[in-house]
């Protein structure tokens, strides 16, 4: 029986066991640069345990930000900064994609610089409010792409990909979950257009489709995943057919040869054991477990074949030796949601480990 604790290839990458860490934003790349830090670096280096690090978001050019002090992979000195991180990782045995996301509507024009303004498939304003320096304020309706900016952004996923792999990342995932970009071309409340991009099933999944063939050729498709969310309503997503949309979004793919599908799960199980038929390759899920946090539970998951790899995410985010752990069957240290985002160390670096 295949255990949690197992090897697998993914991508070509040995990873030493099956349990991932979850993308998550930490909003700790202070100041106007964007760049990540040497706590950063501390931060990973800590998680290198895991057979896979999916990085939190980074931005993959400066109208892709969305939340104060997340870090971007469009600029020198952003790949100068990644590269002591990836470098970190690697010297404690670790495997790290980054994951690029492009926030699309979410977001305000007080966290992007010279005057830009949060862009989307088609000028609908998300309901709810983003943290600005300035406190809570209203999304606001985002510029519509044009059809020659929604090239140049299929160009910046692919630009901020070779970055990535310039600075050390094994990979990227490419974000088109939780209501972001990629996510808004999918969905029939935020995506209205009627030309080539929106209107039917194969049009609203044609942005994702494009940006992951943009990136598979700039890196090669062995080093790309991608993350999906099937009808998760986070920030303001309403899909009425995800029963359709995804399973035509997964035979599109499915001739690129990705490294792995990475879904977040909703609660239907039925619609993800479809994907996990459909995918030919490595099967990646952060399951369902609405109000609580995937817990050691999730490793049976494994062993029944429902997916290839179990991501983990506050869980992870607490524990840095979660897989030793794991397999101690704990105990765990509790996370602290005050010190999720923003801040110091505290919160960050400082998660005691078991042998601590």
């Amino acid at each position: 029986m295949t255990t949690a604790f197992d090897p697998i290839v993914v991508g070509g990458r040995h990873l030493a066991n099956r349990i991932a860490m979850a993308p998550m934003t930490r909003s700790r790349a202070h100041g106007p640069a964007a760049e990540p830090t040497d706590l950063t670096a501390t931060y990973y280096a800590q998680r290198a345990s895991a057979g896979l690090i999916v990085s939190e978001g980074i931005q993959p050019s400066a109208v892709g930000q969305g939340y104060p002090d997340t870090p971007g992979l469009h600029t020198e000195g952003q790949v100068r900064a990644w590269r002591k991180v990836t470098e970190a990782v690697h010297r404690e045995g670790g495997v790290i994609f980054a994951q690029l996301m492009h926030t699309g509507r979410i977001g305000h024009p007080d966290l992007l610089p010279d005057g830009l303004v949060p862009v989307g498939p088609s000028p609908v304003a998300a309901q709810g409010q983003v943290y600005t320096s300035e406190g809570p304020k209203q999304f606001v309706e985002p510029a519509e792409l044009s059809e020659d900016a929604i090239l140049r952004t299929v160009a910046d996923y692919a630009t901020a990909a070779r970055n990535a792999i310039e600075a050390g990342f094994d990979g990227v995932e490419i974000h088109g979950a939780n209501g972001y970009l990629i996510h808004q071309f999918l969905a029939p409340n935020s995506n209205r257009r009627t030309d080539g991009w929106g209107g039917d099933t194969e049009r609203r999944i044609r942005f994702a489709v494009e940006v992951a063939t943009a990136v598979a050729d700039a890196i090669g498709g062995e080093r790309v995943g991608l993350r999906i969310s099937p009808g998760n309503p986070y920030n303001d997503i309403a899909e009425d057919n995800p029963g359709e949309v995804y399973p035509a979004l997964v035979e599109r793919l499915a001739g690129l040869d990705l490294a792995y599908l990475h879904v977040l799960e909703g609660p239907d199980r039925d619609l993800t054991l479809s994907l996990r038929k459909a995918w030919p390759g490595a099967f990646v899920l952060n399951p369902f477990t609405h109000p609580a946090t995937t817990g050691p539970e999730a490793l049976a998951l494994i062993e029944d074949g429902t997916a290839d790899v179990i991501a983990f995410g506050a869980l992870f985010l607490a524990n840095p030796d979660l897989p030793a752990r794991l397999a101690a069957d704990g105990p765990f240290n509790t996370p602290d949601q005050s010190t999720f985002y923003g801040g110091d160390h505290r919160g960050y670096i400082d998660y005691p480990t078991l042998a601590a």
